[in-house]
Protein backbone atom coordinates (compact mmCIF):
# COMPACT_ATOMS: atom_id res chain seq x y z
CA UNK A 1 0.00 0.00 0.00
CA UNK A 2 1.22 3.55 -0.31
CA UNK A 3 2.15 6.30 2.07
CA UNK A 4 -0.17 9.02 0.82
CA UNK A 5 -2.00 10.22 3.83
CA UNK A 6 -0.60 13.22 6.05
CA UNK A 7 -1.54 14.16 9.33
CA UNK A 8 -4.67 16.39 8.29
CA UNK A 9 -6.60 13.47 6.43
CA UNK A 10 -5.18 10.70 9.14
CA UNK A 11 -7.09 13.15 11.98
CA UNK A 12 -10.05 13.80 9.85
CA UNK A 13 -10.51 9.64 10.17
CA UNK A 14 -10.17 10.09 13.87
CA UNK A 15 -13.12 13.02 13.90
CA UNK A 16 -15.61 11.14 11.36
CA UNK A 17 -14.93 7.49 13.65
CA UNK A 18 -15.60 9.33 16.85
CA UNK A 19 -18.67 11.68 16.11
CA UNK A 20 -21.64 9.60 15.18
CA UNK A 21 -24.88 9.00 16.94
CA UNK A 22 -23.44 9.02 20.57
CA UNK A 23 -23.40 12.87 20.70
CA UNK A 24 -27.07 13.09 20.24
CA UNK A 25 -28.34 11.13 22.70
CA UNK A 26 -26.16 9.81 25.40
CA UNK A 27 -26.46 13.42 26.80
CA UNK A 28 -29.53 12.70 28.28
CA UNK A 29 -28.12 9.58 29.99
CA UNK A 30 -25.60 11.82 31.22
CA UNK A 31 -27.96 14.43 32.63
CA UNK A 32 -29.93 12.10 34.29
CA UNK A 33 -26.81 10.93 36.45
CA UNK A 34 -25.17 14.04 36.59
CA UNK A 35 -28.16 16.88 36.89
CA UNK A 36 -25.20 19.90 37.89
CA UNK A 37 -24.06 21.61 34.66
CA UNK A 38 -20.99 21.97 35.81
CA UNK A 39 -20.54 18.57 36.77
CA UNK A 40 -21.82 17.28 33.59
CA UNK A 41 -19.38 19.48 31.43
CA UNK A 42 -16.49 17.80 33.98
CA UNK A 43 -17.40 14.18 33.22
CA UNK A 44 -17.12 15.48 28.83
CA UNK A 45 -13.79 16.84 29.20
CA UNK A 46 -12.57 13.99 31.60
CA UNK A 47 -13.81 11.48 29.48
CA UNK A 48 -11.62 13.80 26.63
CA UNK A 49 -8.54 13.43 28.80
CA UNK A 50 -9.11 9.87 29.10
CA UNK A 51 -9.15 9.16 25.22
CA UNK A 52 -6.44 11.76 25.18
CA UNK A 53 -4.27 9.36 27.33
CA UNK A 54 -5.37 6.47 24.85
CA UNK A 55 -4.89 7.95 22.09
CA UNK A 56 -1.30 9.02 23.24
CA UNK A 57 -0.48 5.06 24.44
CA UNK A 58 -1.74 4.26 20.65
CA UNK A 59 0.44 7.23 18.94
CA UNK A 60 3.70 5.06 20.71
CA UNK A 61 2.39 1.94 19.62
CA UNK A 62 1.97 3.06 16.07
CA UNK A 63 4.96 4.86 15.92
CA UNK A 64 7.03 2.10 16.80
CA UNK A 65 5.00 -0.06 14.99
CA UNK A 66 3.78 1.66 11.83
CA UNK A 67 1.38 -1.32 10.03
CA UNK A 68 -2.01 -1.60 9.10
CA UNK A 69 -4.03 -3.07 12.14
CA UNK A 70 -4.14 -1.03 14.62
CA UNK A 71 -4.63 -3.25 18.03
CA UNK A 72 -4.45 -6.15 16.06
CA UNK A 73 -0.91 -5.52 15.53
CA UNK A 74 -0.05 -4.52 19.01
CA UNK A 75 -2.17 -7.68 20.69
CA UNK A 76 -0.15 -9.81 18.51
CA UNK A 77 3.43 -9.00 19.52
CA UNK A 78 2.28 -8.61 22.71
CA UNK A 79 0.23 -11.55 23.97
CA UNK A 80 0.20 -13.44 20.87
CA UNK A 81 -1.76 -14.62 17.93
CA UNK A 82 -4.99 -15.54 19.77
CA UNK A 83 -5.62 -12.33 21.43
CA UNK A 84 -4.71 -11.01 17.87
CA UNK A 85 -7.05 -13.09 16.19
CA UNK A 86 -10.02 -11.98 18.62
CA UNK A 87 -9.91 -8.27 18.02
CA UNK A 88 -10.28 -8.48 14.76
CA UNK A 89 -12.69 -11.23 14.87
CA UNK A 90 -14.92 -9.20 17.02
CA UNK A 91 -14.04 -6.02 14.70
CA UNK A 92 -15.10 -8.06 11.42
CA UNK A 93 -18.44 -9.61 13.26
CA UNK A 94 -19.71 -6.68 15.20
CA UNK A 95 -16.94 -3.65 15.69
CA UNK A 96 -16.69 -1.94 12.82
CA UNK A 97 -19.39 -4.43 10.22
CA UNK A 98 -22.28 -3.47 12.85
CA UNK A 99 -21.58 0.21 13.32
CA UNK A 100 -21.07 0.89 9.74
CA UNK A 101 -24.66 -1.11 9.13
CA UNK A 102 -26.22 0.57 12.47
CA UNK A 103 -25.09 4.03 11.18
CA UNK A 104 -26.26 3.36 7.75
CA UNK A 105 -29.65 2.09 8.81
CA UNK A 106 -29.90 5.59 10.76
CA UNK A 107 -29.30 7.37 7.84
CA UNK A 108 -31.59 6.02 5.79
CA UNK A 109 -34.27 6.60 9.04
CA UNK A 110 -33.25 10.47 8.35
CA UNK A 111 -33.19 10.11 4.39
CA UNK A 112 -37.00 8.93 5.28
CA UNK A 113 -37.83 12.21 6.39
CA UNK A 114 -37.69 13.85 3.10
CA UNK A 115 -38.49 10.80 1.06
CA UNK A 116 -41.46 8.62 2.56
CA UNK A 117 -39.75 4.90 2.50
CA UNK A 118 -41.08 1.44 3.17
CA UNK A 119 -38.76 -0.72 5.78
CA UNK A 120 -37.81 -2.41 2.72
CA UNK A 121 -36.70 0.91 0.69
CA UNK A 122 -34.57 1.77 4.23
CA UNK A 123 -32.82 -1.38 3.86
CA UNK A 124 -32.39 -0.42 0.18
CA UNK A 125 -30.72 2.74 1.01
CA UNK A 126 -29.17 1.85 4.13
CA UNK A 127 -27.43 -0.77 1.92
CA UNK A 128 -26.72 1.40 -1.12
CA UNK A 129 -25.08 4.11 1.11
CA UNK A 130 -22.71 0.55 1.98
CA UNK A 131 -21.87 -0.25 -1.19
CA UNK A 132 -21.29 3.45 -2.56
CA UNK A 133 -18.70 3.83 0.12
CA UNK A 134 -16.76 0.77 -0.39
CA UNK A 135 -16.71 1.24 -4.17
CA UNK A 136 -15.20 4.89 -3.50
CA UNK A 137 -12.64 3.13 -1.11
CA UNK A 138 -11.84 0.56 -3.11
CA UNK A 139 -11.08 2.87 -5.69
CA UNK A 140 -8.08 4.20 -3.81
CA UNK A 141 -6.67 6.66 -1.37
CA UNK A 142 -7.05 9.38 -3.51
CA UNK A 143 -11.15 9.51 -4.00
CA UNK A 144 -11.32 8.02 -0.67
CA UNK A 145 -9.19 10.29 1.00
CA UNK A 146 -10.88 13.61 -0.41
CA UNK A 147 -14.67 12.16 -0.26
CA UNK A 148 -12.84 11.70 3.94
CA UNK A 149 -12.00 14.94 4.01
CA UNK A 150 -14.44 16.46 2.41
CA UNK A 151 -17.42 14.54 4.57
CA UNK A 152 -15.32 15.55 8.32
CA UNK A 153 -15.19 19.21 7.42
CA UNK A 154 -18.66 19.22 6.36
CA UNK A 155 -19.53 17.78 10.12
CA UNK A 156 -16.77 19.83 11.41
CA UNK A 157 -17.84 22.95 10.03
CA UNK A 158 -22.00 22.56 10.66
CA UNK A 159 -21.26 21.30 14.73
CA UNK A 160 -18.88 25.01 15.52
CA UNK A 161 -21.90 26.96 12.78
CA UNK A 162 -24.54 25.57 15.20
CA UNK A 163 -22.60 26.06 18.44
CA UNK A 164 -21.52 29.43 17.63
CA UNK A 165 -25.39 30.62 15.83
CA UNK A 166 -26.62 29.14 19.07
CA UNK A 167 -25.11 31.10 21.33
CA UNK A 168 -25.10 34.01 19.72
CA UNK A 169 -28.81 34.37 17.89
CA UNK A 170 -30.46 31.29 19.62
CA UNK A 171 -33.15 31.37 21.84
CA UNK A 172 -31.57 30.08 24.95
CA UNK A 173 -30.48 31.16 28.86
CA UNK A 174 -27.08 31.51 30.49
CA UNK A 175 -28.72 31.32 33.58
CA UNK A 176 -28.99 27.37 32.72
CA UNK A 177 -25.24 27.22 32.60
CA UNK A 178 -24.70 28.25 36.12
CA UNK A 179 -28.04 26.55 37.64
CA UNK A 180 -27.41 24.00 40.72
CA UNK A 181 -27.70 20.63 41.22
CA UNK A 182 -26.52 17.64 43.89
CA UNK A 183 -23.97 15.44 41.84
CA UNK A 184 -23.09 12.40 44.12
CA UNK A 185 -19.50 10.73 43.30
CA UNK A 186 -21.07 7.78 42.04
CA UNK A 187 -23.09 8.74 39.82
CA UNK A 188 -20.75 11.10 38.44
CA UNK A 189 -18.43 8.35 37.82
CA UNK A 190 -21.26 6.30 36.46
CA UNK A 191 -21.73 8.70 33.98
CA UNK A 192 -18.43 8.66 32.44
CA UNK A 193 -19.08 4.77 30.97
CA UNK A 194 -21.65 6.16 28.21
CA UNK A 195 -19.65 9.13 27.87
CA UNK A 196 -16.18 6.96 27.22
CA UNK A 197 -18.46 4.92 24.66
CA UNK A 198 -19.52 8.40 22.86
CA UNK A 199 -15.31 9.39 22.53
CA UNK A 200 -14.62 5.60 20.73
CA UNK A 201 -13.06 6.07 17.50
CA UNK A 202 -10.05 7.79 18.96
CA UNK A 203 -7.87 5.09 17.82
CA UNK A 204 -8.67 5.59 13.89
CA UNK A 205 -5.52 6.57 13.01
CA UNK A 206 -3.45 3.70 14.32
CA UNK A 207 -4.95 1.12 12.23
CA UNK A 208 -4.17 3.02 8.93
CA UNK A 209 -0.65 3.98 10.23
CA UNK A 210 0.82 1.96 6.98
CA UNK A 211 -0.48 4.20 4.63
CA UNK A 212 0.60 7.35 6.60
CA UNK A 213 3.60 10.00 5.68
CA UNK A 214 6.47 9.69 8.04
CA UNK A 215 4.10 7.64 10.43
CA UNK A 216 6.26 8.32 13.34
CA UNK A 217 5.45 11.92 13.42
CA UNK A 218 2.42 12.24 11.59
CA UNK A 219 0.38 9.22 12.94
CA UNK A 220 0.86 10.70 16.46
CA UNK A 221 -0.33 14.30 15.32
CA UNK A 222 -3.27 12.64 13.74
CA UNK A 223 -4.73 11.15 17.50
CA UNK A 224 -3.53 14.40 19.01
CA UNK A 225 -5.14 16.33 16.61
CA UNK A 226 -8.31 14.71 15.99
CA UNK A 227 -8.92 13.91 19.71
CA UNK A 228 -8.76 17.19 20.90
CA UNK A 229 -11.07 18.45 18.29
CA UNK A 230 -13.65 16.11 18.82
CA UNK A 231 -13.29 16.96 22.80
CA UNK A 232 -13.33 20.80 22.09
CA UNK A 233 -16.57 19.97 19.75
CA UNK A 234 -18.22 17.51 22.46
CA UNK A 235 -17.91 20.36 25.33
CA UNK A 236 -19.45 22.99 23.00
CA UNK A 237 -22.25 21.30 22.10
CA UNK A 238 -23.51 19.89 25.87
CA UNK A 239 -22.85 23.61 26.68
CA UNK A 240 -25.65 24.29 24.06
CA UNK A 241 -27.44 22.00 24.73
CA UNK A 242 -27.59 23.20 28.54
CA UNK A 243 -27.58 26.75 26.89
CA UNK A 244 -31.16 25.81 25.58
CA UNK A 245 -32.77 24.09 28.27
CA UNK A 246 -32.48 23.33 31.87
CA UNK A 247 -30.78 19.73 33.11
CA UNK A 248 -34.28 18.26 34.48
CA UNK A 249 -35.59 19.23 30.84
CA UNK A 250 -32.63 17.69 28.67
CA UNK A 251 -32.94 14.91 31.09
CA UNK A 252 -36.73 13.87 30.61
CA UNK A 253 -36.34 14.20 26.28
CA UNK A 254 -36.51 10.89 24.33
CA UNK A 255 -33.72 9.20 23.37
CA UNK A 256 -33.69 10.47 19.78
CA UNK A 257 -34.95 13.80 20.09
CA UNK A 258 -31.95 15.79 21.92
CA UNK A 259 -30.50 17.92 18.34
CA UNK A 260 -34.20 18.18 16.84
CA UNK A 261 -35.51 19.54 19.79
CA UNK A 262 -32.47 21.72 20.84
CA UNK A 263 -32.07 23.24 17.31
CA UNK A 264 -36.30 24.00 17.54
CA UNK A 265 -35.88 25.56 20.44
CA UNK A 266 -32.70 27.81 19.73
CA UNK A 267 -33.96 28.89 15.92
CA UNK A 268 -37.36 27.41 15.56
CA UNK A 269 -39.15 24.52 14.07
CA UNK A 270 -37.87 25.33 10.56
CA UNK A 271 -34.73 24.10 11.38
CA UNK A 272 -35.68 20.58 11.85
CA UNK A 273 -34.74 20.11 8.50
CA UNK A 274 -31.41 21.22 8.37
CA UNK A 275 -30.40 19.18 11.59
CA UNK A 276 -31.53 16.24 9.95
CA UNK A 277 -29.29 17.12 6.53
CA UNK A 278 -26.43 17.54 9.08
CA UNK A 279 -27.09 14.15 10.47
CA UNK A 280 -27.11 12.62 7.31
CA UNK A 281 -24.27 14.15 6.77
CA UNK A 282 -22.78 13.46 9.94
CA UNK A 283 -23.70 9.63 9.37
CA UNK A 284 -21.92 9.07 6.32
CA UNK A 285 -18.50 10.84 7.54
CA UNK A 286 -18.71 7.95 10.35
CA UNK A 287 -19.56 4.99 7.68
CA UNK A 288 -17.16 6.54 4.70
CA UNK A 289 -14.20 6.83 7.75
CA UNK A 290 -14.90 2.75 9.16
CA UNK A 291 -15.21 1.80 5.69
CA UNK A 292 -11.84 2.66 5.38
CA UNK A 293 -10.17 2.17 9.12
CA UNK A 294 -11.32 -1.23 9.43
CA UNK A 295 -10.55 -3.62 6.79
CA UNK A 296 -6.98 -2.63 7.26
CA UNK A 297 -7.80 -4.58 10.28
CA UNK A 298 -8.50 -7.57 8.04
CA UNK A 299 -5.66 -6.85 5.29
CA UNK A 300 -3.25 -7.21 8.83
CA UNK A 301 -4.82 -10.36 9.90
CA UNK A 302 -4.60 -12.66 6.23
CA UNK A 303 -1.53 -11.29 5.84
CA UNK A 304 -0.56 -13.25 8.85
CA UNK A 305 -2.60 -16.50 7.48
CA UNK A 306 -5.16 -15.36 9.86
CA UNK A 307 -8.10 -14.41 7.47
CA UNK A 308 -8.98 -14.93 3.90
CA UNK A 309 -5.97 -14.91 2.41
CA UNK A 310 -7.19 -12.97 -0.76
CA UNK A 311 -7.89 -10.18 2.14
CA UNK A 312 -4.51 -9.52 2.43
CA UNK A 313 -3.57 -8.98 -1.19
CA UNK A 314 -3.46 -5.19 -2.63
CA UNK A 315 -5.12 -4.41 -5.59
CA UNK A 316 -2.88 -3.84 -8.58
CA UNK A 317 -4.08 -0.60 -10.28
CA UNK A 318 -5.79 1.14 -6.98
CA UNK A 319 -3.03 -0.23 -4.24
CA UNK A 320 -6.22 -0.54 -1.47
CA UNK A 321 -7.10 -3.91 -0.09
CA UNK A 322 -9.83 -4.25 -2.48
CA UNK A 323 -10.84 -7.49 -0.76
CA UNK A 324 -10.77 -7.02 2.59
CA UNK A 325 -12.83 -3.64 1.91
CA UNK A 326 -15.46 -5.63 -0.26
CA UNK A 327 -15.70 -8.10 2.91
CA UNK A 328 -16.88 -5.94 5.70
CA UNK A 329 -18.93 -4.23 3.23
CA UNK A 330 -21.26 -7.60 2.08
CA UNK A 331 -21.26 -8.40 5.70
CA UNK A 332 -22.36 -5.04 7.06
CA UNK A 333 -25.12 -5.26 4.29
CA UNK A 334 -25.85 -8.38 5.40
CA UNK A 335 -26.75 -7.18 9.40
CA UNK A 336 -28.82 -4.83 8.01
CA UNK A 337 -31.17 -7.59 6.59
CA UNK A 338 -30.48 -9.66 9.36
CA UNK A 339 -32.57 -8.16 11.99
CA UNK A 340 -29.86 -9.28 14.19
CA UNK A 341 -28.14 -6.19 13.77
CA UNK A 342 -28.97 -4.38 17.22
CA UNK A 343 -28.56 -7.34 19.25
CA UNK A 344 -24.80 -8.31 17.81
CA UNK A 345 -24.18 -4.20 18.68
CA UNK A 346 -25.33 -4.53 21.87
CA UNK A 347 -24.08 -7.65 22.66
CA UNK A 348 -19.99 -6.73 21.70
CA UNK A 349 -20.00 -2.68 22.94
CA UNK A 350 -18.23 -3.20 25.50
CA UNK A 351 -15.37 -5.24 23.71
CA UNK A 352 -14.54 -1.93 22.41
CA UNK A 353 -13.67 -0.78 25.75
CA UNK A 354 -12.21 -3.90 26.53
CA UNK A 355 -9.64 -4.74 23.55
CA UNK A 356 -8.42 -0.92 23.32
CA UNK A 357 -7.33 -1.34 27.42
CA UNK A 358 -6.03 -4.62 26.52
CA UNK A 359 -4.04 -3.03 23.45
CA UNK A 360 -2.64 0.02 25.97
CA UNK A 361 -1.34 -2.41 28.53
CA UNK A 362 0.39 -4.03 25.49
CA UNK A 363 2.25 -0.42 25.70
CA UNK A 364 3.66 -1.68 29.27
CA UNK A 365 4.62 -4.93 28.05
CA UNK A 366 6.41 -4.45 25.37
CA UNK A 367 8.35 -1.28 26.40
CA UNK A 368 9.68 -3.84 29.03
CA UNK A 369 10.19 -6.49 26.28
CA UNK A 370 11.65 -4.01 23.94
CA UNK A 371 13.66 -1.75 26.59
CA UNK A 372 16.36 -0.92 23.84
CA UNK A 373 13.88 -0.27 20.40
CA UNK A 374 14.22 3.09 18.84
CA UNK A 375 11.04 5.12 20.39
CA UNK A 376 10.36 7.67 17.99
CA UNK A 377 7.73 8.95 20.04
CA UNK A 378 6.86 8.36 23.45
CA UNK A 379 3.59 8.42 25.39
CA UNK A 380 2.99 11.43 27.33
CA UNK A 381 2.42 11.02 30.54
CA UNK A 382 3.87 7.56 30.59
CA UNK A 383 3.31 5.34 33.29
CA UNK A 384 0.44 7.83 34.59
CA UNK A 385 -1.90 8.30 32.01
CA UNK A 386 -2.00 5.01 30.19
CA UNK A 387 -2.53 3.42 33.77
CA UNK A 388 -5.18 5.94 34.92
CA UNK A 389 -7.01 4.76 31.10
CA UNK A 390 -6.50 1.07 31.85
CA UNK A 391 -7.91 1.22 35.24
CA UNK A 392 -10.78 3.37 33.63
CA UNK A 393 -11.71 0.62 30.97
CA UNK A 394 -11.55 -2.12 33.65
CA UNK A 395 -13.83 -0.22 35.36
CA UNK A 396 -16.05 0.48 32.73
CA UNK A 397 -15.80 -3.46 31.16
CA UNK A 398 -16.64 -4.26 35.18
CA UNK A 399 -19.33 -2.10 35.15
CA UNK A 400 -21.11 -3.29 32.14
CA UNK A 401 -20.52 -6.71 33.64
CA UNK A 402 -22.55 -5.62 36.75
CA UNK A 403 -25.57 -4.04 35.42
CA UNK A 404 -26.07 -6.18 32.65
CA UNK A 405 -24.62 -9.76 32.48
CA UNK A 406 -26.76 -11.28 30.57
CA UNK A 407 -25.71 -8.94 27.78
CA UNK A 408 -22.06 -8.95 28.83
CA UNK A 409 -22.16 -12.74 28.87
CA UNK A 410 -23.53 -12.94 25.05
CA UNK A 411 -20.86 -10.51 23.96
CA UNK A 412 -18.01 -12.49 25.52
CA UNK A 413 -19.59 -15.82 23.93
CA UNK A 414 -19.58 -14.46 20.85
CA UNK A 415 -16.08 -12.73 21.51
CA UNK A 416 -14.92 -16.94 22.17
CA UNK A 417 -16.40 -18.26 19.27
CA UNK A 418 -13.49 -16.71 17.51
CA UNK A 419 -11.76 -19.30 19.44
CA UNK A 420 -12.24 -22.60 17.07
CA UNK A 421 -12.55 -20.21 14.00
CA UNK A 422 -9.34 -19.23 14.82
CA UNK A 423 -7.65 -22.84 14.89
CA UNK A 424 -10.01 -24.18 12.29
CA UNK A 425 -7.90 -21.45 10.13
CA UNK A 426 -4.28 -22.43 11.46
CA UNK A 427 -4.57 -25.90 10.48
CA UNK A 428 -6.38 -25.37 7.11
CA UNK A 429 -3.74 -25.55 4.22
CA UNK A 430 -2.00 -22.06 3.55
CA UNK A 431 -1.77 -21.25 -0.23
Amino acid sequence: MERRLGPLDAAAIVISNVIGGGIFFVPIIVAQLVPNPTAMLGVWLLGGALAFAGAMAYAELAAVRPHAGGEYVYLRDAYGPVAAFLTGWTSFIAGFSGAVAASAVALADYVSRFIPLAPAAKSVVAITAIATLTLVHVRGLGPGRLLQNILAGLKVSAIVVIVALGFSIGHGDTANLAAGGTTVPVSWLLALVPVMFSYSGWNAAAYVAEEVREPSRNVPLALALGTITVVVLYVGLNALYVFAFPMGQIAALSGGRLMDTVAERLFGFAAGNLIAVFTIVSLAASISAMVLAGPRVYFAMARDGMFVRAAGRVHPRFRTPATAIIAQGVWSSVLVLSGTLSQLVTYTGFAVVLFAGLAVTALFVLRRRDAGAPRPFSAIGYPWAPAIFVIASAVMVGNEAWRNPGTTMAGLALIAAGVPVYYAIRRAPQA
